[in-house]
């Protein structure tokens, strides 16, 4: 996989996990009258279930993270680098989809050690490809 390639995943990833609770639950709910449309608005309180609420979540930390990366891999191609990213972006997007995984199935303590390993693989990842395109 090509670090553009997983740039792109990711980014259809990111766009994924809020069609899904949005089609699955809020847009039903709006359109047969049983919620408002400004019913989750920020700052009320969230009755989604707990696994919607979850993916909410576990796509504010796709955003949090994809200008990051996004970053990398532009920098890397502008300095002609872009086989430095290529070489691990791939796994950057699977432990970004294995972390928003074990953030949607649930918060036992295992799966939080599991998201945190999955976030720390792609932080470890991120900074290995700035320091390669830093030092080559």
């Amino acid at each position: 996989m090509t670090a553009f390639t997983a740039v792109l995943l990711y980014a259809a990833w990111t766009l994924l996990l809020p069609i899904i609770y949005a089609g699955t639950v809020r847009v039903p709910s709006i359109a047969s009258g049983r919620r408002r449309a400004d019913h989750w608005e920020r700052g009320k309180p969230n009755d989604d279930p707990a696994v919607l609420a979850r993916m909410k979540n576990a796509h504010l930390n796709c955003i949090e993270n994809f200008p990051v990366f996004a970053a990398i891999v532009v920098v890397a191609a502008l300095l002609g680098k872009i086989a430095i990213a290529d070489a691990v972006a791939g796994y950057v997007l699977y432990a970004r989809v294995a972390q928003s995984v074990a953030h949607m199935i649930g918060t036992s303590l295992p799966l939080i050690a599991l998201r945190g390993f999955f976030y720390a693989a792609q932080v470890g990842l991120m900074f290995w490809m700035i320091v390669r395109l830093l030092s080559s």
